[in-house]
């Protein structure tokens, strides 16, 4: 069976989906852009998941959140279809739109790991050569000045939102919510910026030097803005590795074993649970954490562990 996921309240993480086949789809226009930050703002207020940085790819998206409800693939569930939906709309696509692939969901377990996936996610253009700058990607994105401090109002777009349906209100905001990571840092917001501007740089320039070396070139916002959505990436990619469950950022040997040992905790007690639930017995708890058994299937899961 697959891994199944831990899913606790108040957890912060990377999440990652592509493009089926590497598709343009989501090439970055107007229409889009709106179409992305508004189904974004709408699945975030509903699920109550804080948004951090949302950076759309022509082929990906990349998105740091925090779950204070512990309500993540409900909210994953929300947008993915939605923007889907949306998108086949726009593009008048028949296919399907999202990788078959299941979407990376990286728990993000320090606050330094924090910082370094924000800043990952920013310079993503860069280190895909589209642009030279990351500020320069005309599609969605996130500059360090916007976190915890930017707001976005969305008009409702044309394509796809019936206005006749009271889920889809004329418009939405979006906040760009600071994370706590920043307090655990002992910074304040204005410091945080200056650390993930700092982070961003550092980024930008491996990038930079990787397609120099290799004599690349970078696309520019021009064309990137010229992409088209049916044609396909061609670009090489390196071969994917295991999905990781966890990061804990650079150096931090001690978050590594103890965030492993605690996810190999939560997989084993899950299995047991499992198999005594395959044989007919519903008295054995699943660990805490545990969200589609107890959402789809109303199974018993432990009680979380309140620190003292």
């Amino acid at each position: 069976m697959t891994q199944p996921r831990l899913i606790e309240p108040g957890s912060v993480y990377l999440i990652t989906r592509r493009v089926l086949r590497r598709y343009h789809l989501f090439a970055p226009d107007a229409r889009m852009n709106r179409i992305f930050l508004y189904t974004l703002a709408v699945a975030a207020a509903r699920a109550g998941v804080l948004v951090h940085t949302a950076v759309l790819m022509s082929t990906h998206e990349h998105l740091v959140v925090t779950d204070p409800e512990g309500r993540l693939p409900e909210f994953l569930h929300y947008l993915h279809r939605h923007v889907a939906l949306a998108t086949k709309a726009l593009r008048k696509w028949d296919g399907a739109v999202w990788d078959h692939e299941a979407t990376s969901v990286v728990e993000l377990r320090t606050p330094a790991a924090v910082a370094e996936k924000i800043a990952y996610a920013i310079a993503n253009p860069v280190a895909a050569a589209l642009v030279r700058r990351a500020r320069d990607w005309p599609g969605v994105t996130t500059r360090s000045t916007d976190i915890g401090q930017c707001e976005w109002r969305i008009e409702r777009p044309a394509e796809y939102f019936a206005p006749d349906d009271e889920r889809w209100p004329s418009s939405v905001v979006l906040r760009l919510e600071m994370p706590r990571a920043a307090g655990e840092l002992g910074m304040a917001a204005a410091e945080f910026r200056e650390l993930i501007a700092h982070e961003v740089a550092a980024f930008e320039s491996t990038a930079r030097a990787e397609v120099s070396q290799r004599g690349g070139a970078f696309l520019g916002a021009d064309r990137c803005a010229k992409l088209s959505p049916f044609r396909r990436a061609r670009s090489p990619e390196p071969l994917r590795s295991l999905a990781p469950a966890f990061a804990v950022g650079r150096g931090n040997r001690d978050a590594l074993i103890a965030s492993a040992t605690r996810l190999r905790a939560f997989r084993l007690s899950y299995r047991h649970a499992f198999e005594s639930w395959r044989t007919g017995r519903r008295d054995v708890p699943f660990p805490a954490g545990t969200w589609s058994m107890r959402q789809t299937h109303g199974a018993l899961v432990a009680p979380a562990c309140v620190a003292a």
